[in-house]
């Protein structure tokens, strides 16, 4: 039983790249869903599917290379189940001047920090992904 779906799901997904593998399987939620959404659109994976495994739904992930290289070369958990990190819209971080992006699950739903400030919302800080 994993009490952190989350740091499970990047921690899958950090070990998967550096092992080379074309995808991840995962047991599915919501939330794993949008951050997966999240990552898709930023353009850090190349897709994901939902997949029925029985009674079980399961998500694969499809992973990105570039030129043998991965695309996502850190991913860290900041907010976690023991200590919940919360950031308004003026403390939002930036990672790598802008280059990164944080994964912020908002009173809108789960978005990235520019996303955030765009609609002047803040919220629960969950990842860093770079």
């Amino acid at each position: 039983m994993v009490n952190d779906s989350i740091a499970d799901m990047l921690t899958r997904i950090r070990n998967a790249q550096t092992a080379k593998h074309e995808s991840v399987t995962l047991e599915t939620s919501k939330m794993k869903k949008s951050i997966a959404q999240i990552l898709l659109d930023e353009g850090y994976i190349s897709s994901f599917e939902e997949v029925e495994n029985g009674k079980f739904t399961n998500l694969v992930i499809n992973l990105k290379y570039v030129n043998k290289n991965k695309v996502i070369t850190g991913l860290k958990r900041v907010s976690k189940p023991g200590r919940r990190i919360y950031a308004g819209v003026e403390e939002l971080p930036k990672i790598l001047n802008g280059l990164g992006i944080v994964i912020v699950s908002t009173s809108k739903g789960v978005m990235t920090d520019r996303e955030a400030r765009k609609l002047k919302i803040g919220g629960e800080v969950l990842a860093y992904v770079w």
